[in-house]
């Protein structure tokens, strides 16, 4: 079976074709950034307009890119949430109405699920079950996978998101939007003496994470140091160090508590903020240092991509789980609700 999968969830055009007999054959991937940054955030209308410009030529690419025609493809998965309702209705009435013409099922994925299997694009792959550190601009949660489709939540943000705090952050510190990974860059010129933040709610139990304290105390050290320091470059360097450092450690703290908790010994990190190249390489020495493994996939496929839908929809498709002609779109819809994949069936 090749699947095509479209990826209209926030401000990324994501296409890619994944197959049975071949893997990830194509992706393409188009981001909205230029068009948000004069704002210093996504504009839903505008995001939602812009999808409908770019994802029918990149599917025309990604089908080139893949030497297939349309009559090759057997289904189409698109994510139906959770996002903003106008990009994910673009998406969802695109991929139905593409499956109808020709025919084919259609099956709208969980935009999460794709970020928890998005791992299973590499080799080797993180056999289940597993504890999977799902941390973006819009979400940080620990989530237990027992299985294909069978998900426990085992703790999340009561705020900020840690991408989100990265992003106001550096907004902050006087950068760009984005500036989740500028911030990121920054931090590596910083000393990491100079300051220590709070590790927020590391010192009580259970597996929730708050970053907007850490945020609050980010602008307040900036503001004073203002007042006395006169190497604004070198200090902006050294705050964003410290910052990125209390989430990093906040982050590894959780991540060991939870497979602590749970007697697992697989970690996966999924989500925009999993590229992280400070937190790859602490979390890896952190779990190894308990006896556990991390694994994660490469950089483009930790921020929303077609990749991970199109490889979560063939494995729903490919275990028969069909949808009927007409479609709805979740701006929240909770992980746990899915029905679970039948592994013997989809693989």
């Amino acid at each position: 079976m090749r699947v095509l999968g479209i990826e209209t969830s926030c401000d990324e055009t994501g296409i890619a074709i994944y197959a049975s007999d071949g893997g990830l054959l194509a992706h393409h991937l188009y981001s909205q950034v230029a068009l948000h940054a004069e704002y210093g955030g996504v504009v839903p209308e505008l995001a939602a307009r812009d999808h409908l410009n770019r994802a029918v030529p990149l599917i025309q690419q990604t089908l080139t890119a893949a030497q297939l025609n349309w009559s090759d493809i057997n289904g189409v998965a698109y994510t139906a949430g959770p996002g903003l309702i106008g990009a994910l209705l673009v998406g969802a009435a695109l991929g139905r109405s593409l499956a109808w013409a020709a025919g084919i099922p259609a099956i709208g994925v969980h935009h999460l699920e794709g970020h928890l299997l998005a791992a299973h694009l590499e080799s080797p792959a993180p056999a289940f079950p597993f504890v999977a550190l799902l941390v973006s601009g819009g979400h940080t949660q620990l989530i237990a996978v027992h299985d294909l489709g069978k998900y426990q939540l085992l703790g999340e943000s009561l705020d900020d998101a840690a991408g989100e705090a990265f992003d106001k952050t550096a907004k902050v510190l006087g950068l760009p939007y984005p500036g989740g990974a500028l911030l990121a860059q920054l931090a590596t010129r910083g000393d990491p003496n100079r300051y220590r933040f709070p590790r927020p709610m590391t010192d009580r139990p259970g597996l929730d994470f708050s970053f907007s304290g850490l945020k609050t105390h980010t602008l307040t050290a900036w503001r004073e140091e203002q007042l006395t320091r006169t190497d604004n470059e070198q200090m902006r360097a050294d705050i964003a160090r410290a910052f990125e450092e209390a989430v990093v450690e906040t982050l590894i703290i959780k991540c060991r508590r939870a497979l602590a908790q749970t007697g697992l010994t697989r970690l996966v990190l999924a989500g925009g903020v999993s590229a992280n190249q400070r937190l790859r390489e602490r979390m890896q020495l952190a779990i190894a240092a308990v006896g556990g493994e991390t694994f994660y996939p490469r950089a483009e496929f930790c921020t929303d991509n077609g990749a991970m839908i199109a490889y979560a929809g063939w494995l729903r498709l490919c275990a028969g789980q069909l949808e009927p002609l007409s479609f709805q779109v979740h701006p929240r819809w909770a992980l746990d609700s899915l029905p679970p994949i039948k592994t013997a069936d989809a693989i």
